[in-house]
């Protein structure tokens, strides 16, 4: 298992929009994929399970992976939410 920290950086967080460019992207690794805020973890290839986080800009989330690719997914997915400006 695999897992970085990253800071939301996106005016309005992980809401609908930027939400679906997440689960796109994560859909594209076959590892299994997880966010973690707080206490909460949830699978982010589900749009509801990562809205389900409310991930406002600043929160810092915990990006987890398991399988055959999962550092190319954390990379990935940190690389985005980082640099995520919608």
């Amino acid at each position: 298992m695999v897992e970085a920290k990253a800071t939301v950086q996106n005016k309005t967080g992980l809401h609908a929009r930027p939400a679906t460019l997440v689960v796109t992207e994560s859909k594209k690794f076959k590892s299994n994929i997880f966010f973690k805020k707080g206490e909460k973890e949830v699978n982010i290839k589900s749009l509801l399970g990562l809205l389900s986080l409310a991930v406002r800009q600043g929160d810092e989330i915990v990006i987890k992976a398991e399988g055959e690719d999962e550092r190319e997914a954390v990379d990935a997915l940190k690389n985005l939410i980082e640099n995520l400006n919608e």
